[in-house]
């Protein structure tokens, strides 16, 4: 605030008087007095670029719209060819054969008790050479997006490892695997259970092996009623075979069982890939193979873990079990398909040869 001194004459008499200015104020009045400024854009052209302006938002130019532009294109590129919409999912394949999964009405009364030792009908690999067997479906019929995944953990590992470590890695899992199914084999053809066993009766298994008997020594507790062990089924009609690691009741239920080891932990179902397929496999041949007189419509597959960490017993209802044994009724069909077309281009590459 500024203020300014003033004299006002009154009656004679001279009067001091006080006025108040904002420093706003005279510095508005100060740019009043000084000269003007010179702009940069005072040499532009103003009719010419208010002209432009006038025509860009005049209202006779209509604004662009998806339709408008299309238009457009159409009139510079021609009319667009659409392709059919493709469908948020892909179609579903289903069987071309639904074979039945069990024969449960026509052998119930055939059925035989649960008593005695289990059974284990060995492998004639002689006579057996031309039926593929389940694993070897399952591998030869894996999706695209399963062979990538696979591939790129071996090259992973080969990586981290090198090829001969990778080697010795792979055949340390198979004889890990191998001791493993044959310790508890030992058991279920005994009848023991880890109930009757105390913790250190582990240590009578290979070191290898010692934690996984103790991650499943819950799920042991509750397998009754032992009924074939590393066992050989057979699918007359479809030809196919495999070898089913237990048949057993798990809680009361008859299952088919399929022991598994992991690294990783799979607690859930979909975590075991291709095992819910393979149990399906097994069971399905089981039910069409006359060596057996029972029927099996339900499965299980427990994961043990090396770390002796409790394992995961992921069981399979039957519901569930016809669900898969139509996925593997598929798998087995496209095997069959590429099978053909292997055998056809091998004879006409034979018969070029002659």
């Amino acid at each position: 605030m500024l203020i300014v001194k003033r004299v006002v004459c009154f009656a004679g008499t001279t009067v001091p008087r006080c006025t108040a200015l904002s420093v706003s104020y005279l510095s508005a009045w100060h740019c009043l007095l000084s000269p003007k400024r010179h702009s940069p854009y005072s040499s532009v052209d103003s009719d010419r670029y208010s002209s432009l302006v006038k025509s860009v938002m005049s209202s006779r130019v209509s604004s662009q719209t998806p339709e408008n532009l299309q238009a457009e294109d159409e009139h510079v590129y021609g009319p667009v060819v659409k392709g059919p919409v493709p469908s948020s999912r892909p179609a579903m394949r289903v069987p071309q054969t639904l074979h039945p999964f069990s024969h449960s009405l026509e052998t119930v009364e055939a059925e035989e008790p649960e008593t005695g030792p289990p059974t284990r009908i060995i492998l004639n690999r002689e006579d057996s050479s031309s039926v593929p067997s389940v694993t070897r479906i399952l591998q030869q019929t894996l999706s695209a997006e399963q062979i990538f995944y696979l591939e790129r953990w071996k090259r992973r590992m080969i990586a981290e490892l090198g090829e001969d470590g990778f080697k010795e890695y792979s055949q340390n899992l198979f004889k890990q695997g191998k001791l493993f199914h044959s310790a508890v084999e030992d058991i279920l053809a005994s009848g023991a259970t880890c109930q009757h066993r105390s913790p250190s009766d582990t240590s009578e298994y290979p070191l290898e092996v010692q934690g996984y008997m103790e991650s499943i020594s819950h799920v042991l507790d509750n397998v009754t009623a032992v009924r074939a062990t590393e066992s050989t089924v057979h699918h007359d009609a479809l030809n196919y075979r495999g070898i089913l690691d237990c048949v057993a009741r798990y809680r009361g239920v008859l299952c088919v069982i399929d022991w598994k080891t992991s690294e990783k932990p799979k607690p859930f179902l979909s975590n075991t890939y291709d095992n819910p397929i393979q149990v399906a496999a097994y069971a399905g041949a089981l039910n069409n193979d006359s060596n057996y007189k029972y029927q099996v419509e339900n499965g299980l597959i427990v994961v043990a873990y090396k770390d002796g960490s409790p394992g995961h017993a992921h069981q399979l209802s039957s519901e569930l079990m016809l669900h898969y044994w139509k996925t593997w009724l598929i798998r087995l069909e496209e095997f069959t398909e590429k099978s053909s077309s292997h055998a056809s281009s091998a004879f006409e590459q034979k018969g070029l040869d002659v």
